[in-house]
């Protein structure tokens, strides 16, 4: 093929309408099922609308934007691709055209202030604090979290899992022990890396009553995929029984949907073991669990005496079981288990793994 014919082809006059058909449809098409698409869990926040709301804007504007791209990519490998005897072939000399480049620049600056305008606003909205707020700090370590709530004389008191109050807004101060971790529940939408020596806040206001989970977002271990734990919304008449029962020394169990939440009774070991994430790293045929993060205790602990099993929970790294590591299970149940609960778990343990 000559060098005339190929200038020719190339400078033909191209029927662009196809392009913007299709390009239309497309943008239509994948709006919709960005908007469908069920992305997060169910809200439980005053927060979480609006920041649902950021997402369905950014996926409304993204997607005509990528769906533009592509489409004038895959016309252009269509319309223009070379054909065979044209290998060896310059294509025409052009200049290109400095109105469009300016169009094509300036439109996408203007979408990205826009945007990122909007998002500081809604930044701003949802970390925003209420009146007669709540204080809760929140400790992350390898690999569990504990909560702690403004208690009697100014002393700050416990709790292996988190507690709150329906419409009462809520300030956590995220802390670390050792490595970055990042606090979040999905269903409250917003989450925050938690980096040691830093003290980390936001708040947010529970609007549904409900248990929702409480995950790790930022891969800090072994043992990070256990790194798991429960926020339970409750009424306020609710939340008020549950502060008194563990300023009386009580470990709040798991909660239900309904917001009633009653504390696992201290001889209850079975019970201690389930609420305090123990089943989340552990196997023990006795409790149901299946975990493969810590030890096999049917197997770790048959035959152990009381006092052993004793020292594991209080100082997991006294004897490392061959196969892991040292430093993957939390060393503060000692401070998390009051002496009653405490025996009671070494109790059912020892008993169900026919210890002494």
């Amino acid at each position: 093929m000559s060098s005339e014919r190929v200038l020719e082809r190339r400078r033909a006059k191209v029927d662009w309408r196809p392009m913007v058909v299709i390009g239309v449809i497309a943008s239509l098409i994948g709006i919709a099922a960005g908007l469908l698409i069920p992305w997060f869990p169910k809200a439980a926040s005053s927060q979480a609308h609006a920041v649902d709301t950021l997402w369905y804007v950014l996926i409304s504007i993204s997607v005509p934007i990528f769906v533009l791209v592509a489409t004038v990519v895959l016309f252009s490998v269509y319309r223009f691709r070379q054909r065979p005897g044209e290998e060896l072939l310059d294509g025409p000399p052009i200049h290109g055209n400095t109105r469009l480049e300016i169009v094509w620049t300036a439109i996408p600056a203007m979408l990205l202030v826009g945007l990122c305008t909007y998002a500081f606003l809604v930044l701003h909205h949802v970390e925003k604090s209420g009146a007669d707020q709540l204080k809760v700090r929140v400790v992350g370590q390898q690999f569990a979290w504990t909560f702690f709530y403004p208690g009697p004389n100014g002393k700050e008191i416990s709790s292996p899992e988190l507690y709150l109050p329906r419409g009462r807004n809520v300030e956590f101060t995220l802390q670390s022990k050792d490595v970055i971790h990042d606090f979040w529940v999905p269903a409250f939408r917003i989450k925050k890396d938690i980096v040691p020596g830093i003290d980390v806040r936001y708040s947010i206001t529970p609007t549904v009553v409900g248990t929702y989970p409480i995950v790790c977002a930022e891969l800090c271990g072994l043992g990070h995929a256990a790194m798991r734990g429960t926020a339970h919304v409750m009424e306020p008449a609710a939340f008020s029984s549950f502060m008194r029962r563990l300023r009386a020394g009580g470990v709040a169990g798991a909660g239900g949907g309904s917001g009633a939440s009653s504390a696992p009774a201290p001889t209850n070991g079975k019970a201690i073991f389930t609420a305090s994430g123990c089943t989340a790293c552990h196997t023990l045929a006795e409790a149901g669990s299946h975990g493969t993060v810590g030890p096999n205790l049917d197997t770790g602990l048959k035959g152990k005496s009381a006092a052993f099993i004793r020292q594991s929970i209080v100082d997991p790294n006294a004897v490392i079981t061959p196969g892991y590591q040292p430093g993957i299970m939390p060393e503060n149940f000692a401070q998390q288990l009051p002496p009653a609960q405490l025996n009671a778990l070494v109790q059912f343990l020892s008993s169900v793994t026919k210890g002494g």
